[in-house]
């Protein structure tokens, strides 16, 4: 038989050996070199590498080696080593995110059209402190609308019950002493300008309060009418009389006096003591005048004041029987 000639496959295949061992004993190709030592280094200006063997060196770049291919497919199964640092390239969204955290939160915004918890509050401190002020107006502003319309308002008188001498004349004056008139009796002896204008406020009709002063047990012990309206104290200009004073004189008299009539006498009176209670804060007497100006011996009683005394002194009565 004769012998059978090798085919090209065969060739390739025996000469692949030879082929591999003549390149393993060649030098390392630029492709095997670090990426450092690709960069070809500056040359002198008219040197350079011959065509052909920049030829060469690109085809062996593009060539891989059986080691070469296996060793890139043991790189790429093997796990990928981590960076030591970012690339300068990328944007910093780590860091950024890091920061945003150590951030306080800021506070939510207020949806459009409503207002936070804070400015409610302010807002609803301001609306009453508003309303109070205009309250307080209104109410001022009914009393004078009822001094205009002829309507009743309600006043205290102080009177001393118990004797004390005063320019050698004794000043006690009780509420039985009114009782016991039979004429109007002028209230006289005013001599301060705030009690002495209230005197000129009043209307006859008016009730007032008799409060007995100066004395063991002070209080509220009765009502009186008022039954004439202020007239010049002719008092004020007699030398004997108990408040005499000569700086007023007849034709420009300084003070003034209003008659009144007994009307009851309270079962049991309404001391001082209790008069403080109800006047403190958040009870019915808080902004009484009599109570927030104690030395003034004519003052206002509002409507409210007097219907809450009035019945005070009725359950009082009742519950002493």
């Amino acid at each position: 038989m004769p012998k059978r000639k090798s085919t090209a496959v065969e060739e390739t295949a025996s000469e692949a050996p030879r082929r591999r061992s003549l390149r393993n004993v060649q030098p390392l190709s630029d492709v095997d070199q670090p990426a450092a030592d690709v960069t070809p280094k500056p040359k002198a200006k008219g040197a350079g590498a011959p065509k052909a063997e920049k030829k060469t060196v690109a085809k062996r770049a593009t060539q891989k080696t059986p080691q070469k291919v296996k060793e890139e497919s043991e790189e790429s199964t093997s796990p990928e080593p981590e960076p030591e640092s970012e690339p300068e390239s990328e944007p910093e969204r780590p860091a950024k995110k890091s920061r945003a955290s150590k951030q306080t939160p800021k506070a939510k915004a207020t949806p459009k059209g409503k207002a936070s918890p804070k400015a409610v509050g302010r807002a609803t401190a301001k609306s009453a402190a508003k309303l109070s002020k205009s309250s307080a107006k209104a109410a001022a502003t009914n009393e004078e609308n009822a001094e205009d319309n002829g309507e009743k308002t309600y006043w205290l008188l102080k009177a001393e019950p118990e004797s004390r001498i005063e320019n050698g004349v004794d000043v006690k004056f009780s509420i039985d002493d009114l009782a016991a008139k039979k004429e109007p009796e002028p209230w006289d002896g005013i001599r301060a300008y705030a009690a002495r204008n209230n005197l000129r406020a009043m209307k006859k009709g008016d009730l007032a309060f008799f409060y007995a002063s100066n004395c063991k047990e002070p209080g509220i012990v009765g009502t009186m009418e008022i039954v004439q309206e202020h007239s010049p104290d002719l008092t004020a200009h007699d030398p004997k009389a108990a408040y005499y004073d000569p700086s007023s004189k007849p034709s420009d008299p300084k003070w003034s006096v209003v008659h009144v009539e007994f009307r009851s006498k309270f079962k049991v009176p309404i001391g001082l003591k209790e008069l403080r209670a109800m006047g403190a804060p958040g009870q019915p007497l808080e902004n009484m005048q009599m109570l927030k100006q104690t030395r003034l011996s004519v003052s206002k009683v509002t409507a409210a004041e007097w219907e809450y005394l009035t019945g005070v002194a009725e359950k009082k009565a009742a519950e002493s029987k």
